[in-house]
């Protein structure tokens, strides 16, 4: 077969350009990974250095097709056109530029999608300089949504054998795939044979997003009541990882009973008889189990409760003993009994030695006593007349008076518990003879003649006694009070004083008598001088009117010789003098010094009387 002229060229220079190719070289530079987010910018470089400088240059780019070996080309370009290849998954969104200043071109992807994540080729031809071909896997990212966790709503037996499931996790939408980790608080939990399982399902959705669901399935203990389980989802990003934590929950345990707990919860402090009194009870189980109270020493007789409380109404002490709270596990069938010990303090009536009333001689000495049984330390005081009269258990009365006599009351407190008090009374009757006061001694008194005198008598005995009156001096004198108490008798008599008087008190009963005296003596009465005196006045202001009148008609010249005299001799209108000489009985005189202020007695008196 003959071949054209021209063929034996074009055979000559592929020849030659392959025996060249054979020792040129082009060093190609292009990152291993591009890592970029969903819905982003992808740059991808492609750098080469000829080792001869090429005539020309031409640029092409393929994609490896997901899932095959096979590439599809996206890109093509040389020194006359750069053309973008129709009907592929990157056309329209794709461009091709030069790399600034260096050798080489950048690919960018615009709008990358998670099918974007493959492997990239840029080939290089230089002809007779060389080619060369490097490629760039774009790594897509799109972060998942939050963590959502649920746990189980029933309680969880410790008893379980196997574990239980405890809390299942989901995390939606990530891309690539994400891992979920579990806590307990702040630990994490790595699957342990027999204790520890974690089931994980990952799907792939359409959208070519995965979702992560994992399931706990956790042996419980009693130490996981208070526990906080919670899952941690981890994603990769660009350039590294990131995780986002879900809350924690905790979930419900159940464990049977070891401990039971009995206590008082009402009255606070000591308990006394006709208190109500609430006990309350409680085991370390969950759920809490059902109770039954007892006492120790009944212990099949079960007392009427609610729930986990037994009230007892109005308690005495027969109430004391050692309470039992039970209770039967129903899983294992094991009870366990909680107790206390429950005292109910009382105080019982005060006794009283005398009872009821002791009758003591005048002089005479008591010992009374006031006890009160009781649970706690007891204090006593004795009171009369609401006034404190004594301490303690034991009241001394010595030499009884008649101001001894009384009710006295002893009041018994507990001082540890104050609402327990009791009381009682002893009444102290003292006989003697009759007693007055100051009945030694004689009452003395100055009265008016004519007037009326109350003279009072009290007297204090027991036996209660009378009262009798004797006066001499005075036929008029009357009783006009007698009044009896319940220790004396009082008597008030009136007398009129017509002269000097004795009276004599007499207080008698069936032991003795006692006699009080009183001595009245009768005085002038006062009024008649004051009404002497008063006339005098009169007598005078009327004797003087009656002279200067006289002296004004001038008829009356007076003058100093010493007697009263009228003449007609050397009349002087502008003056009257007017000489009085008196020689009274000293009674007389003294009314008139009564009346004037002169102190010279029964001597001549005068009176002047000028104009």
């Amino acid at each position: 077969m003959a071949f054209p002229k021209n063929s034996f060229i074009l055979v000559f220079l592929l020849i030659c350009s392959l025996s060249w190719n054979a020792w040129a070289k082009v060093d190609m530079t292009m990152e291993e990974n591009v890592e970029v987010y969903l819905g982003d910018l992808a740059d991808i470089p492609c750098q080469y250095v000829f080792s001869e400088q090429p005539r020309a240059v031409m640029i092409q780019w393929f994609v490896r097709n997901p899932g095959s070996s096979s590439r599809e080309r996206i890109y093509y370009g040389d020194n006359t056109q750069q053309i973008v290849d129709d009907g592929t998954d990157f056309t329209g969104r794709i461009t091709v530029s030069d790399i600034g200043d260096q050798e080489g071109v950048l690919l960018t992807i615009q709008d990358v999608q998670l099918t974007d994540e493959r492997e990239f080729f840029c080939q290089v031809n230089g002809m007779a300089a060389g080619n060369g071909e490097g490629k760039t896997h774009i790594r897509v990212f799109d972060p998942p949504e939050a963590p959502v966790i649920e746990g189980v709503h029933a309680g969880i037996s410790v008893t379980n054998e196997l574990p239980s499931r405890i809390a299942s996790c989901e995390a939606r939408n990530g891309f690539p795939r994400p891992n979920i980790t579990w806590y307990r608080d702040s630990s994490p939990l790595t699957p342990t044979h027999g204790q520890i399982n974690v089931v994980t399902l990952v799907t792939r959705e359409s959208s070519g997003f995965y979702t992560v669901q994992s399931e706990l399935q956790y042996k419980v203990a009693k130490e996981d009541k208070d526990a906080l389980f919670s899952c941690e989802v981890s994603y990769y990003v660009p350039g590294g990882v990131r995780t986002a934590k879900s809350k924690g929950i905790n979930i419900t345990v159940h464990f049977p009973t070891t401990i039971i707990e009995l206590w008082k919860e009402s009255p606070q402090g000591l308990v006394k008889e006709g208190d109500t009194v609430e006990l309350r009870c409680q085991g370390d189980g969950n759920p809490p189990p059902p109770f039954t109270f007892n006492r120790e020493q009944e212990q099949e007789t079960v007392l009427e409760a609610s729930d986990d409380t037994l009230v007892l109404r109005e308690v005495i002490r027969g109430n004391s003993g050692v309470y039992q709270c039970r209770s039967l596990d129903l899983d294992t069938y094991e009870e366990v009994t909680g107790d206390m010990q429950l005292t109910i303090h009382y105080l019982d009536p005060a006794v009283v030695v005398p009872k009821d009333s002791e009758i003591l001689l005048k002089g005479e000495s008591l010992t009374a006593t006031c006890n009160a049984l009781s649970s706690l330390e007891t204090a006593t005081v004795w009171f009369k007349n609401g006034q404190q009269v004594g301490t303690g258990h034991m009241l001394f009365l010595q030499d009884a008076t008649y101001d001894t006599a009384g009710e006295y009351v002893c009041e018994v407190t507990v001082p540890s518990l104050p609402g327990l008090h009791t009381s009682g009374s002893v009444h102290i009757i003292v006989q003697g003879a009759p007693q007055m006061k100051d009945a030694d001694r004689e009452v003395e008194m100055d009265e008016g003649a004519g007037k009326w005198v109350n003279l009072s008598c009290e007297a204090h005995a027991h036996p209660l006694p009378t009262i009798s009156w004797t006066v001499t001096g005075s036929q008029s004198w009357r009783e006009v009070l007698t009044r009896a108490t319940e220790h004396s008798t009082i008597s008030v008599v009136s007398v009129k004083v017509t002269s000097d008087i004795t009276a004599f008190c007499n207080s008698t009963n069936d032991i003795g008598t006692e006699t009080k005296s009183f001595s009245i003596r009768a005085t002038e009465g006062n009024g008649v001088i004051i009404v002497v005196i008063i006339l005098c006045i009169l007598l005078l202001a009327i004797l003087g009117s009656v002279l200067y009148f006289l002296h004004k008609k001038g008829k009356i010249p007076c003058g100093r010789s010493g007697k009263q005299e009228i003449t007609k001799e050397n009349p002087n209108k502008d003056d009257i003098v007017v000489e009085m000489k008196t020689n009274t009985k000293t009674e007389d005189a003294g009314l008139l010094k009564g009346v004037n202020g002169d102190k010279n007695g029964t001597s001549d008196q005068y009176m002047e009387l000028r104009k």
